[in-house]
């Protein structure tokens, strides 16, 4: 179902985390998942791993740093913006006005709100893994 790579989880809600993955185990999700609590451990993993990213997620919510600036890091970085790693927003609080500042003033490629309902969240993965799979970017092999 999906390409090769690890997909990078920034998230640190434990609930959420339990959540997502039991949906991974149901959906058969391959993958390894690296988990992070917080930007600054995630930020020192993306740049000095040789691992193949197959996507990020991460919160808007974290502790310390919120997740837009951590892309907006991620995105100053011209090591990292070389990889060409999909990001995805997957947060709680999806308020148009972090929506709007997400895909105006850094490179996401999307921005999705949790959910409550497994169904609901487990589509939601199958179709973003999916278009993963099948998208050629600048990181595809």
């Amino acid at each position: 179902m999906s390409k090769s790579g690890a997909l990078v989880i920034i998230e640190d809600d434990i609930d959420d985390r339990i959540f997502l993955e039991k949906i991974f185990k149901d959906i058969g999700f391959k993958n390894e998942v690296i988990w992070f609590s917080n930007t600054d451990d995630a930020f020192a993993f993306l740049n000095t791993t040789i691992k193949i990213i197959f996507i990020i997620f991460s919160d808007v919510s974290l502790p310390g740093q919120s997740g837009l600036d951590f892309k907006k890091q991620l995105d100053g970085n011209p090591k990292l913006r070389q990889k060409s790693i999909p990001f995805i927003f997957y947060s709680t609080s999806a308020n148009q006005q972090e929506v709007n500042e997400a895909y105006t003033q850094m490179t996401i490629q999307g921005f999705f709100k949790k959910e409550n309902n497994i169904q609901d969240t487990t589509e939601m993965l199958k179709t973003i893994f999916a278009y993963w799979s099948l998208c050629r970017h600048p990181n595809t092999q």
